[in-house]
């Protein structure tokens, strides 16, 4: 018979064969039901990023419980900000640092977050983009629906040179929500909150707008009309003070040369804002669905985004870089018997904290592997002490330390950035060279890691290792 579950165990037959799990009080343990949006920066109306931009429902979901205003990615690329998210290890611990490393040869024993709570009595299930699209985890899960495709523009609008500028693309999608392949994942697990379940569970939805292409139906792009787009601020001379290192990551005469001179900046913005939108209904039926469902009462509800994105601030676009608007991201958790309704919390806090924080709040132990702590004082009193930073890496020995009210970038060759956010929120200013400031400097530097991992080995594809080459540059 052991022999028999093993195998069951193994073929994701049965979830866990321990006890059920509790939560640390001895009460049935919660449920989670785990939100990721993919390339969703702070521009959502809860954290005021941009002036256009409206999110109802996340802005609701927030209003249950705490949205962590300083909030920031462990790494800016999807492969290793999910990465350090899903196993609690930072980038400069298991050297996955890009896109084109694949986590799981550099971490073959770690423990992600779903098979910790599977170990606990825990049913995991997962779909959409949840881990970086080519690198999945079975082990992961009990059951994976994976991400589809979605309907494609007519030929009129991908030849409208109005629809894309370079690798930028975009454009109206004349079809339904229900056409959308992020609405059939939202779907289902839509149908996972209305079974009944044996376990507790871990449901993972992972919707993948606002990412690229920024194609979604028409009436989201009538939500915002182009004269009426408010483009971002950025200052011609603001690349002047910034290290040669910083440079080469912004690449001005990449991707913002081309927007400009395609006159396609406001039409980008508009773009991004429309997927954010449509990103935000899919957000709403889910938690609509959760309302409607047994498990409402019981079910710690968390929402992230996993890095940021520049629309031409810094004269930069996508992630792939250390200032704010490329690390910082949404994160909130609704915690039932927790959370208060309307928190708001401000203390720094990285990605690497939301493993313990959930295996402490579903009565699971911190696994040692794990680099973040729990954020479990920060939900029950967002304004309770908290003498940690926020920490992003970008490329190897590429870092971002976060305060309350500082920004310090330490690059590769010794480059530095300082920004104070309480006079200058958009970093315009570089105080790094200021010896005024040195104290302070130092004091950001002690959260620089110990140990700058070696790059984990790249794909042995050879377009993905000149990619990677490629990459590797761009970062420094």
């Amino acid at each position: 018979m052991s022999r028999l579950l093993c195998i069951l165990a193994v073929l994701g037959v049965v979830g866990n064969v321990g006890r059920p799990a509790e939560a640390a009080d001895g009460a049935a343990a919660p449920n989670v039901l785990f939100i990721a949006v993919d390339d969703l920066n702070d521009w959502v109306s809860c954290l005021d990023g941009h002036p256009n931009c409206r999110t109802p429902h996340i802005d609701a979901l927030a209003a249950r419980g705490v949205l962590f205003a300083n909030a920031h990615c462990a790494a800016p690329a999807c492969n290793p900000s999910r990465a350090a998210l899903m196993t609690g290890v930072r980038p400069s611990t298991s050297g996955v640092y890009l896109n084109s490393q694949p986590w799981r040869p550099a971490m073959p024993e770690v423990v992600t977050l779903p098979q910790h709570l599977m170990k606990h009595g825990y049913r995991a299930s997962g779909g959409g983009k949840i881990y970086h699209g080519r690198y999945e985890d079975p082990a992961s899960w009990n059951e994976y629906v994976k991400k589809g495709g979605d309907p494609k523009p007519t030929e009129d609008v991908r030849n409208d040179p109005h629809s894309r500028a370079g690798g930028i693309v975009w454009g109206r999608l004349d079809v339904n929500d229900e056409a959308m392949d992020d609405h059939r994942i939202v779907s289902w697990a839509i149908e996972q909150l209305q079974q009944k379940h044996e376990q507790p569970f871990f449901l993972a939805c992972g919707v993948f707008r606002p990412h690229m292409p920024w194609q979604v139906p028409q009436k989201y792009y009538d939500m915002y009309p182009l004269d009426k787009i408010t483009l971002p601020k950025a200052p011609e001379d603001d690349l002047e003070d910034v290290p040669p290192e910083g440079v080469r990551m912004a690449r001005p005469q990449g991707d913002h040369a081309t927007i400009l001179k395609t006159d396609n900046w406001r039409r980008a913005v508009q773009a991004y804002l429309a997927s954010i939108a449509f990103a935000d209904a899919q957000i709403g039926r889910l938690v609509k669905a959760l309302d409607a469902s047994p498990h409402r009462d019981n079910t710690i509800v968390i929402l992230w985004g996993d890095h940021g994105w520049h629309l031409g601030e810094k004269q930069h676009w996508r992630k792939f870089a250390l200032w704010e608007e490329a690390t910082r991201a949404p994160l909130l958790i609704v915690a039932p018997g927790v959370t208060k309704a309307g928190g708001v919390c401000r203390r720094p806090v990285d990605f690497l904290n939301i493993y313990p924080t959930l295996a402490e709040l579903c009565g699971a132990p911190i696994p040692e592997h794990v680099e973040g702590i729990s954020m479990r004082p920060l939900l029950e009193n967002p304004e309770a002490d908290w003498d940690q930073a926020a920490l992003t890496t970008h490329g190897r020995k590429n870092h971002a330390v976060r305060t309350e009210h500082w920004r310090y970038i330490r690059y590769a060759d010794g480059g530095e950035e300082l920004y104070d956010h309480r006079t200058d929120p958009m970093e315009w200013t570089n105080l790094a060279a200021d010896p005024q400031h040195k104290e302070v400097k130092q004091k950001l530097a002690s959260f620089l890691p110990k140990r700058d991992a070696p790059n984990a080995s790249p794909p042995t594809n050879k377009s993905r290792r000149n990619r990677e080459v490629n990459q590797a540059r761009r970062a420094g």
